[in-house]
């Protein structure tokens, strides 16, 4: 599995688990430990939850897996030590 960050059409950020040969041209695909970014925090926008995660501004919500999440429009690569918050969020 892989930790991605995906925004959606509807103004939605995830960070969950992808499979790893999952095709990233996809419209829709599922994710597995997905959180909600319900409030970014950020300084630098969603690159930084990317690079750095979440910080204590941030409001993210708890696990759940999404059997499909529809309306992509993008995914985003997310650093080790970012996804450690993520999981600690």
């Amino acid at each position: 599995m892989k930790a991605v960050l995906i925004t959606t059409e509807h103004r939605g950020v995830f960070a969950g688990l992808i499979e790893e040969g999952q095709d990233l041209t996809a419209r829709s695909m599922p994710m597995k430990a997905a959180k909600m970014a319900i409030y970014w925090g950020t300084k630098r926008g969603v690159m930084e939850l990317c690079k750095d995660g979440p910080n204590s501004s941030s409001k993210i919500s708890l696990p759940a897996d999404i059997p499909m999440l529809h309306s992509i429009t993008a995914i985003f690569d997310i650093t080790p030590e970012a996804w450690e918050k993520w999981e600690a969020a």
